[in-house]
């Protein structure tokens, strides 16, 4: 029986009167890779903020890890709890400018996690290295590439051992040349196993990396499917259209 880490039923959210997620239902196992695929304004984010609760859902209960929340009434103290068992990794990187890569990966450990400095940094230096980073464990973010910033935010993610890993978009800020780094590591969390609800516009990696796919239109979920059913049958106009759109961009690239 596969182990259900995440259940949410019925998420709504609106913002200035305008409904972004019209009842969202989602269900993510242990060791999952779910491509979330969507047209630009059809509620992707949004979806992926209020599960980490950077945004408030305003209706709907959310299940993790075995617990219940109703997510209009949840406490600081059950969001805390549900936040130390994920991680979020952010287009924009979302690094501290001043400071170093290394502590990037070691702030939330040491300030956040109370982790004595030595562990943090050894931890820090052996998380750099899983993404191809530690000869730059000193340089700031600006005097790093795009791909590597990404790099370093995905290592950061990974310093709590966290359950799930939100990606939201991880590769659309970055030049084309350096989107394979990225996906790259990613691919290989996903063959440690690792549960993963990734945003993308990327349809290969979609395709070939995730196990799920989850296609959402207007706020809502129009379709799910194992990776290699949704892009070998596609039995909806709407999605059919998307993919040759996607396609045509990524000929013109």
């Amino acid at each position: 029986m596969a182990d259900l880490i995440l259940n949410a039923q019925g998420i709504k959210k609106s913002f200035g009167g305008v409904e972004v997620l019209r009842g969202v239902d989602l269900s993510v196992y242990r060791g999952d890779v779910v491509a979330v695929l969507g047209s630009s304004g059809s509620g992707k984010t949004t979806l992926l903020r209020c599960l980490n609760f950077l945004e408030r859902a305003d209706s709907g209960t959310l299940s993790f890890d075995g617990e219940s929340f109703e997510l209009a009434g949840i406490s600081k103290k059950q969001i805390a709890a549900i936040r130390a068992k994920t991680a979020f990794v952010f287009q924009n990187y979302n690094l501290f400018a001043n400071k170093t890569a290394l502590k990037n990966v070691t702030e939330g450990l040491i300030v956040a996690r109370k982790t004595p400095k030595k562990e943090a940094e050894e931890r820090g230096m052996e998380l750099l290295s899983r993404v191809g980073l530690a000869d730059k464990r000193d340089q700031y973010p600006h005097e790093l590439s795009g791909g590597q910033q990404q790099r370093v935010a995905i290592a950061r993610a990974l310093a709590a051992d966290p359950d799930i890993i939100y990606f939201d978009e991880p590769t659309s800020a970055l030049d084309p040349e350096l989107i394979g780094e990225v996906l790259s590591v990613i691919r290989s969390l996903a063959e440690e196993g690792r549960t993963m609800l990734v945003v993308t516009h990327e349809m290969s990696f979609a395709e070939n990396v995730s196990n799920r796919v989850v296609f959402m239109e207007d706020g809502r979920i129009l379709e799910e499917a194992p990776s290699s059913v949704f892009f070998r049958e596609v039995k909806s106009e709407r999605i059919r259209s998307f993919l040759n759109m996607i396609k045509k961009e990524e000929e013109k690239k």
